[in-house]
């Protein structure tokens, strides 16, 4: 059992409907160019293994020269709507309409994630008129220039699809004779989209057709979701046939308005991320589709883009030349054939209709999302290059690739998730189990970069198992540093998901960016505004329970000589010589530094020196930077104040040493936890019971991003699996103790959740 979205059986559908032909849809359609009913292709060998009747893909791979469907329904809606505002009747000729359009100066506008506006272009250029396509950023070049292709002008809009659709509104509005033609309704807006989806029918009316001279009739019929323009065009014919057909939907478990809504129970607006199904890639339903798609609807089957992918490799095997958001309906089925609900709507003699709604593209090929287990997620995570940016030697790519792969991650599961991003290229992703309230809640954290890349000596993104003294290990960069505890924390949030063990409070998982420099992500979440009552960052402790670790500041001193030309003495002053008074003095200084029950004694040492122009030359100045690993009695104020005492000292005795005062360039602070804290309590039973001792409760030498938690009100500790080679030529994390660790965090989150 997978703790994927499941199928949702739309409890509300079994009404009919009356959907009479559209007068002169037919003949309009017929009179384009190229126009020919495209092809029904058999799958019988899927539809045995299947186990039913018979499979159909009506192949939308070419539609008057179009890779889609959308000429059907953006023709009929263009003409209609240019018929409309010139005056003329819908049983005029297509020439009629075009001379009356160019002698109106009208303009046909658009917004469209790809075929939509395409089809637009299409029909602005045969009728001879203007047309301007508003899409989103994060459309590619490849369809922009398949838009233009068709001689429209391609305007992008920084923001999401529904940006683009309000953009392409607020246009159409400040241009004389403008038409906006969107297939999404809202209010005010609603003849145009219904128009669209009388468009589609053709397609439906075409396949039914096609399957009455096979001697069939369809029983089940899978349409991909946008705005839900097609759906609902499917929706009311197969409801209005002598012989209901059942209507199966689906849609990106990136993007699921449709589903959400069929949940909720009334339209709701959802958050959209990144799927190779452009096409479906809608937060809002049509609003002249949702009614109608809530009564007829009779399941919805949300597909992650691997699913879409492997699903057009087999229909290219099989010669359709399918698209991903073709291939979404065949991987709606494969869906709905391994759910255990599948007889409510599949069944033996069913004969299904899977509609192939475009053809193939290219697109970048999508991660398997389905892994759930620690070991495989380790692997996967592993694979993905997330090299910090600003620490690498070599550029590093950053962490939006791996931030991407997460939320699709999250939403194939239907758990809630947040893109945190006020740095742009420098995600992280907060996914949350919501409890059921009145309990408390629990953070995992867990950082996404990692180091360079170039210091590896093998091939640091492969993630392979292997042995390691006798033991099961996960090679790769960020294996134990730290994508494996972070694996752990997610396995276990789905683990509790699948197996229904929602508490009452929630179980947060927050991904961070840039932990490995300046702690950026963590930041970022906690600005944002994520609290919890606990917290657990997985970094690696050799599953240790860490309770306690250093804070660090540095402070930049600035040693001031006088520059001269090494040949004249008399009037240079060496401050690179001069700063060896301060150095001793420091020397004096570290042996005081005050000490902690849990932590030792506080360290500072000369990290950084620098001064000097050239050998011929007396340097002016010489910066040096100190780092302080701090212990809770130490403050910024209190040392800063140490350094200038100590430098105010330095120049009583030596009246030529002069300085300026000091700075603190980088700070952060220490953590510690009591022992008898209810976080690590619990944290040592739970550990005790899955790994059959007690584990070791002690403080560490390195900093994390746990102080920033602490320092956030959040009680923290750190807690990770074993392995070796942080940072190193090779790194690995041990397979038991992943194993180990996501036993554990499922059993402490239960435990403080509730």
């Amino acid at each position: 059992m997978s703790s994927r979205r499941p199928v949702y059986l739309n409890p509300a559908s079994g009404e009919r409907c009356e959907c009479p032909p559209v007068a002169g849809l037919a003949e309009f359609h017929k009179s384009l160019p190229n126009y020919a009913p495209t092809p029904l292709v058999s799958l019988n060998e899927l539809a045995t293994e299947l186990g039913i009747r018979a499979i159909y893909v009506k192949d939308e791979s070419n539609r008057f020269g179009l890779p889609a469907f959308k000429a059907l329904g953006a023709s009929w809606g263009c003409f209609r709507a240019i018929a409309r505002q010139v005056g003329l009747p819908t049983t005029a000729s297509l020439d009629e309409v075009s001379i009356c359009a160019k002698a109106n100066s009208i303009t046909l506008i658009a917004a469209t994630e790809g075929n939509h506006g395409r089809a637009v272009a299409f029909m602005a250029r045969l009728m001879g008129i203007e047309a301007r396509i508003f899409v989103p950023q994060s459309m590619d070049e490849t369809t922009q220039g398949f838009i233009t292709g068709e001689g429209a002008r391609v305007f992008v809009v920084q923001g999401c699809y529904d940006m683009a659709v309000q953009e392409a509104y607020d246009q159409s509005h400040r241009i004389e004779n403008a038409l906006l033609i969107q297939d999404t309704a809202f209010e005010g807006y609603e003849d145009v989209p219904a128009w669209i989806v009388e468009g589609y029918s053709t397609m439906m009316n075409e396949a039914e057709e096609q399957l009455s001279q096979l001697g069939l009739s369809a029983s089940v019929m899978v349409t991909p979701v946008g705005v839900g323009s097609l759906a609902h065009a499917v929706a009311k014919h197969c409801k209005s046939r002598e012989r209901p057909v059942s209507v199966v939907v689906v849609e990106p478990d990136s993007a699921p308005c449709l589903s959400s809504s069929l949940r909720a129970g009334k339209s709701v607006p959802v958050q959209t991320s990144d799927t190779i199904m452009d096409g479906m890639n809608c937060g809002t339903v049509s609003s002249t589709a949702w009614s109608d798609l809530q009564r007829f609807v009779d399941a919805s089957i949300t597909v992650s883009s691997y699913e879409s992918h492997r699903a057009v490799q087999y229909l290219t095997s099989k010669s359709v030349n399918a698209g991903p958001c073709g291939g979404a309906s065949l991987a709606a089925l494969l869906c709905l054939a391994a759910d255990k609900e599948r007889f409510a709507v599949l069944k033996e003699d069913s004969v299904v209709v899977l509609l192939a709604t475009e053809g193939a593209r290219k697109y970048q090929t999508p991660r398997d999302v389905s892994v759930e287990d620690t070991v495989g997620l380790t692997q996967a995570l592993t694979q993905i290059n997330s090299s910090n940016p600003t620490l690498s030697v070599s550029d590093g790519v950053g962490e939006s690739e791996i931030a991407d792969y997460l939320s699709a991650w999250l939403a194939h599961r239907d758990i809630e998730f947040h893109r945190v991003e006020p740095t742009a290229g420098r995600p992280s992703i907060v996914g949350v189990l919501r409890g059921s309230g009145g309990g408390k809640s629990i953070m995992f954290n867990g950082h996404i970069d990692t180091v360079s890349l170039s210091s590896y000596e093998k091939d640091p993104l492969s993630g392979v198992l292997g042995t390691k003294d006798g033991k099961q290990v996960i090679f790769g960069r960020g294996t134990l540093d730290m994508k494996g505890g972070l694996a752990a924390a997610l396995a276990a949030l789905a683990s509790i998901k699948k197996n229904g063990q929602i508490p009452r409070g929630d179980i947060i998982v927050a991904a961070v960016s840039d932990e490995e420099d300046a702690s950026l992500g963590t930041q970022d979440i906690i600005a944002a505004g994520w609290r919890a009552d606990a917290a657990v960052v997985a970094e690696p402790t050799m599953q240790a329970i860490a309770t306690a670790h250093k804070g660090f500041v540095w402070i930049e001193v600035n040693i001031l000589g006088v520059a001269a030309h090494g040949s004249d003495p008399s009037a240079g002053e060496d401050a690179i010589l001069h700063a060896g008074w301060f150095l001793r003095a420091l020397e004096q200084y570290q042996a005081q530094l005050p000490f902690d029950d849990l932590l030792g004694q506080a360290s500072m040492h000369c990290g950084l020196i620098r001064g000097g122009e050239e050998p011929s030359s007396y340097p002016g100045k010489c910066t040096i930077t100190l780092e302080f690993r701090t212990i809770p009695a130490q403050t910024e104020e209190s040392i800063l104040k140490d350094v200038s005492e100590l430098l105010k000292n330095v120049s009583l005795e030596t009246p030529r040493f002069k300085y300026q005062e000091p700075c603190i360039t980088m700070s952060r602070p220490t953590m510690k936890l009591t022992k008898n804290h209810p976080l690590v309590e619990k944290a040592v039973a739970c550990a005790s019971e899955v790994f059959g001792s007690e584990p070791v409760v002690k403080s560490v030498p390195f900093w994390c991003d746990a102080a920033l938690l602490g320092e956030a009100g959040i009680p923290s500790i750190v807690f990770g699996p074993s392995g070796e080679g942080l940072h190193s030529k090779e790194e690995w994390v041990e397979v038991e103790s992943l194993i180990q660790m996501e036993k554990t965090y499922r059993s402490l989150a239960l435990d403080i959740c509730g």
